[in-house]
């Protein structure tokens, strides 16, 4: 029993490499990318500076992977997973849960850090910018705009542009987040996000005639009528 206890515990550890990026996001959140070294990250994670190229060719790289694996990476992750895509006939269901897993993440202080790094570094080092944009812009957007289509062509949804309807849906959420998280003195209380985000969420899912009714409406078979029993 001890023992599968331990490998149990074995597994769950960090490997390396995210014990890398976790230090990594600390350290540059705190010292500034251009002000964080090598040898501070090395001692952070408790290995030789060596041993960190035996993980990235250098602190670029390093950083190139925080961006590739936080914020909206992560976001555009998480629309790839299974959970979400038992939810391509439920566009109410899906929006909801996008939004709520995104108060997760906003709730995350190391969502905070990645934002600071972000925010400081995307126009001082070469290739962040174009590779923020990408993940952020072309796939997290991509994949939004897929859903979207779905749920029109399945007659969920009454929109004429799939792509315009999920940039306004991001949009909305995005207020709310710099409402709530970024623009005032202190994150507002979970129970106001979540007050917020309801309310958006009604909103823009009366926009599209989307709701709990029509994520699991059947159709109705051929020559039914409504209000009146179709004829003998």
């Amino acid at each position: 029993m001890a023992l599968h206890t331990s490998s149990a515990a074995e597994a769950a550890a960090p490997t390396t490499r995210e014990r890398i990026l976790t230090e990594a996001l600390d350290l540059f959140a705190q010292s500034g990318y251009g002000g964080a070294s090598m040898r501070e990250l090395a001692r952070r994670v408790g290995i030789r500076e060596s041993s960190l190229y035996n993980h990235f060719a250098g602190k670029a790289a390093i950083l190139e992977a925080i961006v590739s694996e936080h914020g909206p990476a992560s976001s555009a992750s998480r629309l790839e997973e299974p959970r979400y895509k038992q939810l391509a006939r439920q566009p109410a269901a899906f929006c909801r849960q996008f939004a709520l897993d995104l108060v997760e993440q906003w709730s995350d202080p190391r969502e905070h850090q990645f934002q600071k790094v972000i925010t400081a570094e995307r126009n001082r080092v070469p290739g962040i910018r174009a590779k923020f944009a990408d993940h952020f812009y072309a796939r997290e957007q991509s994949m939004m705009t897929d859903y979207f289509r779905g749920f029109v062509l399945a007659g969920l949804v009454k929109t004429p542009d799939p792509r315009e309807t999920a940039r306004l849906f991001a949009a909305g959420l995005i207020y709310i987040r710099l409402e709530h998280y970024v623009m005032g003195a202190a994150p507002s209380p979970r129970p106001k996000v979540i007050e917020a985000i309801e309310r958006y969420l009604a909103f823009f899912l009366s926009l599209i005639a989307a709701g709990e009714d029509t994520d699991n409406k059947k159709r109705k078979p051929k020559g039914e009528t409504r209000g009146k029993a179709a004829p003998d």
